[in-house]
């Protein structure tokens, strides 16, 4: 009975002086926050993702044979557009794009077979030509027609040369950031000014929108609850992904805040009714720069 006595006040006096950290997650502590680390992307078949990114930069694709999905997604920067915008809507990145549950500002894409189709089919992609004459186009072409044989079993067609696109779109994850590392438990990945953001980030309300994998990306909100920002339509928007947010600016629907800075001070107003202090702006960008991941080895870069 001694030494269980012994023992039990050995651990309340360890217990008692061990160094106190608030900074290091215990292992899978990521699995009690609300936002979960990026993992690589699954297994995917390597012929249909070549394929795929084969057809996401073909500009036989469009009507006018000029533009291609990598004319608005620039995947050696942000995966977002990288000149001058062509709709009245701020180009979405499409990094981890099939992490999210809808898709497009106003979340009328259901998944990213529907999103590719409707791009496709769009007055700015098709320019008055329908989908089956720009497939045809591919179908001439005697290394996408053999490709598509090999992985599909048929020549090019409409279904395939959406799969694939697809398929390419899912590879598209940008895991690593130096939040997850922190989620993970490297207690050196993010300072302290970044901790402080996370934990501003959580108190105002920010994380019950932008939660999960993609940190946002899986609802639908209204916008300019309290005070208006930007234009009034669409009302209802999706709440976009946070991922690599500090190299995608302008930032809203309608790119109306040109620095995150802004963004950050708009939305507490807007969705909050609350005005953040200068320190508390800069907490929350730094934070939020922490959710800068990785793309072909390299850390996403903003537009260039």
């Amino acid at each position: 009975m001694a030494a269980g006595l012994l023992a039990g006040f050995l651990l309340i006096i360890t217990h008692q002086d061990a160094p106190r950290s608030v900074s290091r997650p215990a292992p899978a502590v990521w699995a009690a926050e609300p936002i979960q680390p990026l993992v690589e992307a699954p297994a995917l078949d390597p012929g249909k993702v070549a394929l795929g990114k084969k057809l996401f930069e073909d500009v036989r694709l469009s009507g006018a044979r000029k533009l291609s999905c990598a004319t608005c997604h620039d995947m050696a920067s942000n995966g977002s557009l990288a000149g001058k915008r062509m709709t009245t809507m701020d180009t979405l990145t499409v990094f981890n794009s099939g992490l999210s549950s809808r898709l497009g500002w106003d979340g009328t894409e259901p998944n990213l077979q529907q999103q590719a189709r409707m791009t496709l089919e769009s007055p700015m992609m098709a320019q008055g030509v329908s989908l089956r004459r720009t497939i045809g186009r591919l179908a001439n072409d005697e290394t996408i027609s053999r490709d598509f044989q090999a992985i599909y079993g048929g020549p090019v067609d409409a279904e395939g040369v959406i799969d694939a696109i697809v398929y390419y779109e899912r590879s598209l994850v940008t895991p690593g950031s130096r939040f997850d590392q922190w989620l993970t438990g490297n207690a050196t990945a993010i300072n302290d000014r970044e901790k402080r953001g996370y934990a501003l980030f959580k108190q105002l309300g920010c994380v019950s929108c932008h939660q999960g994998r993609n940190v946002g990306g899986n609802l639908l909100q209204k916008h300019g609850v309290f005070r208006p920002f930007g234009s009034p339509d669409p009302k209802i928007l999706r709440v976009p992904s946070l991922r690599n947010v500090a190299t995608t600016a302008p930032y809203f629907h309608d790119g109306s805040a040109p620095t995150l800075e802004d963004a950050v001070a708009k939305m507490a107003a807007s969705q909050l009714n609350v005005d953040l202090q200068k320190r508390e702006i800069t907490d929350l960008v730094a934070f939020l720069e922490s959710l800068t991941g990785n793309f072909g080895g390299k850390p996403v870069s903003a537009r260039r």
